[in-house]
């Protein structure tokens, strides 16, 4: 499977570009993998999200080999380790389990992905609060599947999700916005980069980065400046690494308006007396929750348009993802 032609721009997506990369739980797509012959659909990604992306589905129970439908399993607590046995019978599944795993983790290197949704409690995809019992029976959500466990230990930037999570609208415009975000960020590193190339791209998501956080934002800086002083791999993992961290830490109503507002700044002296009072209430019922961001942000990027603010054109988080998701019409 061969990549897709880069983009070209920092811009978000339009159904006109190539998709986004996305691997994904089979059951997820509505494929019968799951154990009893079924599917667990997820209308947000097959109806909403697919005309963007490319997906990868990947069920590792059927794939390693276990058929459909096949006994129900379950994660169980043996010392420190986590053994994957069939409820009814016992029979050990785990170390064919973690062969697959292994292998199909580095396989997934040479797809270049994006991002990935995984089926929550699952035994092999679950990444968080799966059901994990001891020898006695006992249960605690404490685990995590053995194939997502390796998936984010191999790719610890790579932006992944269970589409029990996703939804939380929060969480879910949150999670679109990193694979977006780690697809542009990717782009800016392929090939022979440049510092030139590294500063537009640290430059266009200022105001991204300020509104997850602007600690992050000026470490971030402090790293760009420093870049000639950097052997060129170590300087591209660090930046990496602390531009999806940051991603990684919620936007809040309150960051967003402190973002929004330093994007008001570059209007003040184009907008008149009315359309001034009209951005400073908006912005106001926005961090007071009376109106979901959409609204806030439409404004200022039709005053960016109307008077060609050529800086905020730049700023990716005035569309960090297609508005077609309609994301920030519920935060």
């Amino acid at each position: 499977m061969s990549r897709p032609t880069p983009r070209k721009t920092n811009r978000p997506h339009s159904r006109s570009e190539p998709p986004i990369r996305l691997g994904v739980s089979s059951c997820l797509l509505g494929t019968e993998v799951r154990f009893d012959g079924g599917h667990k659909r997820d209308r947000f990604l097959t109806d909403q999200l697919a005309d963007f992306v490319e997906w990868v589905p990947i069920c590792p129970e059927v794939e390693v080999g276990m058929g459909t439908p096949r006994p129900a399993m379950r994660l169980v607590r043996d010392g420190e380790a986590l053994r994957l046995l069939e409820v009814k019978s016992g029979h050990d599944h785990t170390r064919s389990m973690h062969a697959f795993t292994q292998r199909r983790v580095r396989e997934l290197r040479r797809l270049d992905l994006d991002g990935y949704i995984l089926k929550k409690d699952s035994p092999s995809c679950g990444m968080t609060r799966v059901k994990v019992y001891n020898p006695t029976g006992v249960a605690r959500r404490d685990g995590v599947g053995l194939f997502a466990e390796a998936l984010l230990r191999s790719y610890p930037n790579l932006p992944v999700e269970d589409e029990g999570r996703l939804n939380d609208p929060n969480l879910r415009e949150n999670f679109i916005e990193r694979v977006f975000a780690y697809e542009r960020l990717r782009r800016c590193f392929r090939g022979r980069w440049t510092r030139g190339q590294v500063v537009a791209f640290h430059t266009a998501h200022k105001l991204q980065l300020m509104a997850h956080s602007t600690v992050a934002y000026r470490e971030l800086g402090r790293l760009v400046a420093r870049m000639k002083q950097l052997p060129r791999g170590e300087f591209r993992a660090e930046y990496e690494s602390g531009f999806m961290e940051a991603l990684r830490r919620p936007a809040t109503r309150g960051k967003n308006a402190n973002a929004l507002q330093h994007a008001a700044g570059y209007l003040k002296k184009d907008l008149d007396s009315d359309s001034r009072t009209e951005l400073v209430e908006l912005l106001d019922a926005y961090r007071q929750g009376l109106v979901p961001l959409i609204v806030p942000v439409t404004l200022i990027a039709h005053h960016v348009r109307k008077h060609e603010i050529e800086y905020l054109q730049g700023q990716v988080f005035l569309e960090p993802h297609p508005k077609e998701l309609m994301l920030r019409n519920h935060v």
